[in-house]
């Protein structure tokens, strides 16, 4: 086997395939793969390879690398000197390299923030869930998911060529700026329900400016704030860019609280925020390229038009800067209505981007039976399998279905789902497996505590849900104490809902019982760092925060793990073919421990000795709505209670003048792509 030895990494240079890793979004594994696939594809068919084989993705500067063989490499993105044994070289062309020569790839210059390079015969790299894609916050993919360093030796491989190496004519190459235009289609979230006519009209007519603190999680922009069409978010928080969770589309300008930010390949699936416009497919390959500092418009245009199969090959893709656009869609993002087959429930199918269709169920209100009709039309559409659907990712109310646009239109996607939604079950006669899966909670952890109080530091000192989250869960549900809130939540049986809210099989669960429902706001803005395994509330939702990253959830405590890094996948409770440890309408039951016994029952679980309670059980709607009728009163007069001590606390926050601005930050305040 021969190698590349780095001989300087750069600053983030990781191995990324493509599509990357696609068919797991349900679980909050996001595909990865190169941000900018259209220069990553470009610098394969440079070289001779087929177009997603592994290469490497380099940020604001590229690697030194020395070979041990004869390669063929090219260097495609935005524009840098790149030089054969100091001798400079062309970018967008094949140059071959000897043993023992070095291929540095040096600064970005002037345009664009990253580089790729491809060689002959690709990269050899970890096959985590079938993609060699690196995603460093899960810590898997690539070089053991994580960025270079020098001193690695990356494999190289034996993929056979599908053509000759050729120069990539300069046609073929994108253009690289810095005043960008992103060609968008309204929805899935837009006016008049979420956002006011004028906040679109804002939207569309804003140059915003790129945030030095973007990522690959998605890239946080700088604009005006929304005035919004409605006041909060119900029962999903208090702030009105609250929604109950759904799925995300990569492209999709999330407005986390008042900040917009444009959801990158490594971000979340999950999340309870809307999204007025989606970045077409076609032109997701800007993303990579926007460096802080860059302006963004945003163009509307016809989806129709966006998914046109003859404009898809990267052969034949236009790579001007400009978007071409007689204009978008009227129809706020709505492509049609309609009701259930038993004429109970609304059924509204909302347009994502040019590549999903997110089918929402009801009202915006949190009702077990709206999920119910979610999980038979997936395992409908699931059990269909046609030619070009990619992913179904279930929300609490709502299902994104996501499929390639050259093989499956979406009129034709339309189409496909109202006759699938028009044969489904009344939702009475569902019944499905539901596990209870006991789990450990150290009470208002160390750990919470220390994200708290780094928030207040670095972030936000002023928050109404500081210094102490579990205070705020009392003051907003009227609770006499914080014991309340603690045998609240122990005496709570959790029904999961979700995987992936924040990542790796990260659950969204609500209590069965409506009267163990407390309802909070998330964190705005975000936090900058939430330990793994946290434990938050959220709205009227309840998450494990699967690994480290931002947050917005209010702390309760921490637990253990609920996603196997590293160990055989039937250790501890999780199952041989996938390594999430929860399952939808599983059941979660809190049992206290102390947070040294938690930290002992973390180092079992990550060392492969850990177990888990886990019971097998079913879930009837027909029984579920039995229990709410026999405990209708109560039911009633706890929820009245809760919601009285809302409406205070809204009065409170208006009275202090949270709502006539944006929270004061610090510039490292947001973290892109927060879900939760």
């Amino acid at each position: 086997m021969t190698t590349i030895l780095v001989e300087r990494p750069g600053p983030m240079t990781t191995i990324q395939d493509w599509p990357g890793r696609v068919g797991y979004w349900q679980v909050g594994v996001p595909p990865s793969g190169p941000m900018d696939d259209l220069s990553f594809r470009l610098a394969n068919i440079a070289v001779g390879n087929p177009e997603g084989t592994p290469g490497l993705e380099a940020t604001m500067i590229g690697p030194a690398l020395r070979f041990t063989d004869d390669r063929v490499v090219a260097v495609t993105g935005a524009p840098a000197t790149v030089s054969v044994n100091g001798r400079t070289v062309a970018q967008y062309q094949p140059v071959t390299v000897t043993a023992g020569d070095i291929l540095d790839v040096g600064a970005v210059e002037g345009v664009g923030l990253r580089v790729y390079v491809a060689v002959s015969g690709g990269l050899l790299a970890e096959d985590y869930l079938g993609s060699c894609s690196t995603f460093t916050m899960g810590r898997f993919g690539g070089l053991d998911g994580r960025t270079l360093s020098a001193g690695d030796e990356l494999a190289t491989g034996a993929v056979a060529q599908v053509s000759s190496p050729r120069r990539i004519q300069f046609s073929e190459e994108p253009a690289m700026v810095t005043d960008w235009q992103l060609a968008v289609t309204v929805g899935p979230h837009s006016a008049p329900e979420f956002f006011t006519p004028a906040d679109i009209e804002t939207l569309y007519d804003t140059a915003y400016e790129v945030h030095f603190n973007s990522d690959r999680t998605g890239i946080r922009l700088v604009g005006p704030k929304p005035q919004w069409a409605r006041t909060d978010g119900g029962e999903a928080g208090l702030h009105p860019s609250n929604i109950h969770d759904n799925a995300y589309s990569v492209g999709a300008l999330d407005f986390t609280g008042d900040t917009p930010i444009l959801l990158g390949p490594d971000g979340p699936s999950l999340g309870g925020f809307v999204c007025p416009v989606t970045v077409v497919s076609s032109d997701r390959w800007k993303l990579g390229q926007l460096a802080p500092g860059n302006t963004v418009r945003f163009v509307p245009v016809r989806s129709d038009n966006a998914a046109d199969p003859s404009t898809t090959s990267v052969h034949r893709r236009a790579f001007l800067p400009m978007v071409v656009s007689s204009g978008g869609d009227t129809d706020n993002g709505i492509l049609a209505g309609g009701v259930t087959a038993d004429g109970t429930t609304e059924v509204t199918y909302r347009r994502s981007g040019d590549d999903n269709i997110l089918v929402e169920y009801g009202s915006m209100t949190l009702d077990l039976e709206l999920r119910a009709r979610v999980h038979a039309l997936q395992q409908r559409l699931a059990a269909d399998k046609p030619r070009g659907l990619i992913d179904l990712t279930p929300g609490i109310r709502s299902l994104q279905v996501k499929v390639d646009p050259a093989v499956m239109t979406q009129r034709s996607l339309l189409d496909w789902l109202t006759e699938a939604e028009s044969e489904l079950p009344a939702a009475d006669d569902l019944v499905v497996p539901s596990r209870t899966v006991h789990l450990p909670l150290s009470w208002d952890d160390p750990a919470t505590r220390e994200a708290i109080e780094r928030y207040m530091l670095g972030v936000r000192s002023d928050a109404p849900w500081c210094p102490w989250n579990i205070e705020f869960i009392r003051r907003m549900n009227g609770l006499d104490s914080v014991d309340d809130v603690y045998r609240t939540v122990f005496d709570a049986e959790y029904l999961v809902l979700g995987l992936g809210d924040v990542y790796l099989g990260a659950p969204v669960a609500v209590p069965y019982d409506p009267r163990h429902r407390l309802v909070t706001t998330k964190y705005n803005p975000a936090r900058t760092w939430t330990p793994e395994n946290a434990v938050g509330i959220g709205g009227a939702y309840l998450c494990i925060y699967g690994m480290e990253g931002p947050g917005g959830y209010q702390f309760v405590g921490r637990t253990t793990q609920v996603w196997n890094h590293r160990h055989p996948q039937s250790a501890g409770g999780f199952e041989p073919e996938h390594p999430w440890l929860l399952r939808f309408f599983d059941r979660i039951h809190w049992y206290p421990v102390s947070a040294e016994e938690l930290l002992d029952l973390r180092a079992d679980t990550a060392a492969g000795r850990g177990t888990v309670d886990i019971t097998d059980g079913t879930f009837s709607m027909s029984s579920y709505r039995e229990f709410l009728r026999d405990n209708d009163a109560d039911i009633t007069r706890v929820s009245a209670a809760m919601e009285a001590a809302r409406v205070l606390e809204r009065e409170r926050w208006a009275a202090a003048g949270e709502f006539d601005s944006a929270p004061a930050t610090t510039d490292h305040s947001d973290r892109p792509g927060e879900a939760a």
